[in-house]
Parts: structure tokens; sequence; C-alpha cells
């Protein structure tokens, strides 16, 4: 509505019959009004089509009302991963009933991020922030701190931090895979990994490492950034060994459905000739053919929790530590018992 046209809150006043402060009392939620007036006035309020000015709460209360995602991947990676769509669909579920703007910026890991987090800082942006993909000894944690901003990160740093945390343990997901494919009579599989740097990933590996050593599997890593492209490339690798796996266990659906298409272009069955997991049981991965097995997550549930803590954590809480349901196995036709098992 432009401005000339937005009813105030004199107009919300002059209608319900009372003053302008009892109206800003009982539009904000404070005490000292009575019952039956504040829904008078909330009543008002809703038919004069009254909404609230952010710019002049952020004024009275000195706050942004808005939060931050700085996500320090390159473009088209973030772009061909379905998780962050479903995880900010999360955030927005949350944030847009409690009046919250999102502030999303993309940044390169190293300096340029730290500069951007510094930007929000120094400009009042943002009240609070999000961290993603928790790096190894993450220098955030540090520069957060310094900087005063709240924070929750996605995953729990392997060094001390401030911040309230929700985390899933990935590794359980994926001693599932492990687990699902030696059931099925694979004795070689491969693990499409994400970077070693990132926490999650180094999870996913090494949960992967465990079970199939526990399993008595032999075994091939290759390491991706996470991408489709990369995924393809790593599955191209695979395929090249002269005793190759049976069964590929990816980090993502994204490289799952590309590896699939490496497969399929070099006249190989799935899941006859070579067995296929992903990761996040994302929608896509359901409608490919065939329908893809993978370790299914809860991106937007993680999204709702997280914009949650931060919330609290802005409003002065304790951290609070969100542990998740554990991931589980969606099970598709993309697995099967090898030829000849």
């Amino acid at each position: 509505m432009p401005p000339e046209t937005r009813p105030t809150i004199a107009d919300v006043a002059r209608a319900a019959g009372v003053s302008k402060g009892l109206v800003s009392f009982a539009l904000n939620g404070r005490p000292g009004v009575a019952a039956d007036t504040r829904r008078r006035i909330m009543d008002t309020a809703a038919d004069l089509g009254w909404t609230p000015s952010l710019s002049a709460r952020s004024l009275s209360v000195g706050r942004a009302f808005a939060c931050g995602l700085v996500i320090g991947r390159s473009p088209d990676v973030i772009a061909a991963d379905p998780f962050f769509p479903s995880f900010i669909a999360g955030l927005e579920d949350e944030f847009s009933v409690t009046g919250q703007a999102l502030v999303l910026a993309v940044a390169n890991p190293g300096r340029q991020e730290a500069d951007t987090y510094r930007a929000l800082a120094a400009d009042r942006r943002v009240d609070g922030v999000i961290l993603t993909d928790i790096r190894a000894a993450d220098p955030r944690i540090a520069l957060l701190a310094e900087l005063s901003i709240p924070a929750v990160t996605l995953g729990a740093p392997d060094v001390a931090s401030p911040f309230a945390s929700v985390s899933s343990d990935d590794g359980a997901g994926i001693r599932l895979a492990v687990e699902h494919l030696a059931g099925l009579g694979h004795r070689r599989i491969a693990h499409v990994a994400g970077p070693s740097g990132m926490l999650h990933a180094q999870h996913r590996r090494d949960a992967f490492l465990d079970a199939a050593d526990a399993a008595g599997l032999d075994v091939a890593v290759v390491e991706t950034d996470f991408s489709a492209a990369d995924g393809a490339r790593a599955t191209a690798s695979l395929l090249d060994e002269t005793t190759r796996a049976t069964a590929i266990i990816y980090a993502n659906d994204s490289m799952a459905v590309a590896g699939m298409g490496v497969a399929h272009r070099r006249g190989l069955r799935v899941p006859e000739d070579l067995s296929i997991t992903g990761f996040d049981d994302t929608e896509i991965g359901r409608w490919v053919h065939p329908a893809l097995t993978s370790v299914a997550t809860d991106a937007r549930g993680w999204g709702i929790t997280a914009a949650r803590t931060l919330l609290a954590a802005i409003a002065g809480d304790a951290p609070a530590h969100i542990d998740l349901p554990d991931p589980t196995l969606a099970v598709r036709g993309s697995t099967a018992p090898p030829t000849g098992a």
C-alpha cells in the first residue's frame, strides 16, 4: 500500500475511540490494556488494513528485524543443490509470521566471506545470522563472536562456540545406506564425498568408512565439491577402474542423479549393473528412472528449527543445542543385489 494511503496508528486510534498510546501498547502486545479494549483495537486495525511499519519498529527498538544467511559456496553449486531452496523455505515459514526479513548473500569462503559478515554488522543490517556448511576449525565462529552477532550453526563446530546449534547425525544415514547395500550382497562399494573441509562431509565419509569396515567391504572414496558436474566426474573415474564398485553412495541427490546418467550413457543398467544411493531425498530423485534410493532428511524442518533457535538467541535466551531426529533411508528402485549375487 502506498505510504499516503496506508492507515496509521492515529487512524486506528480515531476509529477505535482510544488514544494513540493505547493503540501502540495493544498492537505491540504490551501490558496495561484491558482484554476487550485490546480486542477492539486489533479488530479495528484489521478492518482498516493497518500493517506495522518495519522502519518505525526498527527505529523504536534498535533492531533490523532481519536475519542473515551467508552461503560460502560458488553460485553454480548452490543452484544445483536442492537443499538450500528447501532450507530457505523453512526459514521463510517462520520469519514470515514473525515479521523478519531474510538477507541472503553468496560469498567465496575466506576474505570475501569475512568482509560480508563485517559489512552486515557495521551497517546493522541483521540482528543475527545462520552459519551453514560448518568447517574444520571454522574461523567464522571467532569472527562472529568478535562482531557480537547472535548466531546459530547448522551442525556442532569442532571448536569452542558461544552460539546455539541445530544438528542431525549425518553419519546415521550413511551407515543405513552401507548396511542396506551390504545386505543386498554388494562387496565393493564407493563413496562420492563432499569437500573434506566441511564437517558434515567429513562425518559422512567417516561413517561410510567405519560401516564398510565393519561389514568387511572393499571401498573407494572420491572427493567432490558437491556439484552435479563434479559428481559426474567422480562417477566416470570410478567406472574407469579395473575392478569397479557394484554400488556407489553419493553425498547428495544431485550427484547421484548425475552419476546415474553417466552409468546409463556407458550402457550400464541401474540397479542391475550398478546400485546408486543419494542423500537428502529430494523430489527430483523420486521421479527419475529408476527412482533413487536416498537418505531422507527434512531440509525445510531444519530451516524452521534454525529460524526459531536464532530468534530465541536474538531475544537473549541462553544458547540452545537442538538435536534433530536421525535421517532415515528411503529404499527405491535404484538399488538391488549385484548381478550374479
